[in-house]
């Protein structure tokens, strides 16, 4: 009988680093989604040759922000649904709820009512590089704060691992949140394997996974 492995996906880290390695500024949502569920199923073959069962691929982001804002320098407004990031988060979520086994794990991002400068623009300031007046409308931004992800993410792995549903969780990510979940699962004899798509992980974190293996290609 083959083991079974869930795989959990950070959205947020698997697109920074995808359009990283793959240097892509547009990404389109189609290719996007094939080139993940690609990524997970390499996963399923390991070394000594163990094939693994698919349980399911859990993946965690959040609903796109929706509402309509003015920019400070200019007082534009701006429609939030009807920007680029946007379009691509509803049409990417779209096509992994077609793919078999994807399983969306949607937080929402939370408004701070706020615009803030850019952090290369701030530190131009603070040189007085720049003053206040050079500052344009790309060089801020509005502030959204993620909510509910790690915690979602976290409550999977235990509540996988104690109904007994897996023997290895592998996870997507290059947060160290995940610690007191990992933990609990490789108490609970879980194998619990690391994916950070070849970016440097900190050293404290060997300790709490089973391996460090990544399925993209190498950047």
């Amino acid at each position: 009988m083959k083991k079974r492995t869930a795989i959990l996906v950070d959205g947020g880290f698997f697109l920074k680093r995808y359009r990283s390695i793959n240097k892509i500024k547009n990404l389109d949502p189609e290719r996007t989604a094939k080139d993940l569920w690609e990524m997970c199923l390499k996963h399923l073959t390991q070394a000594r040759s163990e094939n693994y069962d698919l349980y399911r691929i859990f993946y965690y982001d959040c609903l796109p922000y929706a509402k309509k804002q003015h920019n400070p320098i200019t007082g534009k407004s701006i429609d939030f649904s009807k920007t680029d990031q946007f379009k691509f988060q509803f049409a990417f979520f779209e096509e992994l709820k077609k793919k078999r086994k994807i399983a969306l794990r949607l937080g929402v991002l939370e408004d701070r009512k706020r615009w803030i400068i850019r952090p290369s623009k701030t530190k131009e300031l603070l040189s007085k590089e720049i003053t206040i007046e050079d500052l344009t409308e790309d060089d801020v931004q509005f502030d959204f704060n993620q909510k509910m992800v790690d915690i979602k993410i976290g409550l999977d792995i235990a509540s996988i691992t104690l109904k007994g549903q897996v023997d290895q969780i592998i996870l997507i990510s290059g947060d160290s949140d995940f610690v007191p979940a990992a933990k609990l699962a490789r108490r609970e004899g879980i194998d619990f394997l690391l994916d950070p798509m070849w970016n440097p992980i900190k050293p404290h974190l060997f300790e709490h996974i089973d391996g460090l293996v990544s399925k993209i290609k190498k950047p």
